[in-house]
């Protein structure tokens, strides 16, 4: 009777640490990867287009991006917006491709993303206790409905309360290791 209610949950938790998973992507870490430039939109015949849906990005190099758009003519208009993103990236453009240097990160710099990362996180761990605390109210909803017991309502608060616990976990776990990666010099 339970059951939908913690598949909901699970579900609902799992989709979060996914979004976390996204968002730390999308941190820079001081090697070149194609998903620090996932979230930059490029005006596109006045359309507001994903890069990476008008141009393949690869990292040929530990510290080098390329960037090659379909379409030559936009490639100034590609230069822009990363000249513009807070991402501090300086493209250089040959007429058919854009190499982007990925400089290694300062000490200063290092610590804002840190502090990014932990800010992150913390936000995923409310969002899952937000669902706990939803969940809850579901179940004690339906103890007041007479649909389950109050023995059976304290079980599922404290297997609820495990759930939250493990994706919390996760949570820290992931965050550990992106702080890790960039405070690594």
């Amino acid at each position: 009777m339970l059951d939908d209610i913690f598949n909901d949950v699970e579900a609902r938790m799992e989709k979060t640490l996914e979004s976390l998973s996204r968002d730390f992507k999308k941190i820079r870490t001081g090697r070149a990867t194609p998903a620090i430039l996932d979230n930059l939109t490029v005006a596109y015949y006045g359309e507001k287009t994903p890069l990476n849906q008008m141009a393949s990005i690869a990292a040929p190099e530990a510290r080098l991006l390329v960037i090659q758009p379909w379409d030559a003519s936009v490639i100034g208009e590609v230069e822009k917006v990363i000249l513009k993103s807070d991402l501090g990236l300086t493209p250089q453009n040959d007429g058919k491709v854009i190499r982007i240097a990925v400089p290694p990160l300062s000490q200063e710099r290092r610590k804002e993303l840190s502090k990014l990362v932990k800010k992150n996180a913390e936000e995923a761990k409310v969002a899952v206790r937000s669902i706990r605390r939803e969940a809850n109210e579901q179940i004690k909803e339906r103890k007041k409905n007479k649909d389950i017991t109050e023995d059976e309502q304290r079980k599922a608060e404290a297997n609820l309360q495990k759930l939250t616990a493990t994706f919390t976990d996760k949570i820290d776990k992931s965050a550990e290791e992106k702080d890790k990666e960039i405070t690594e010099l």
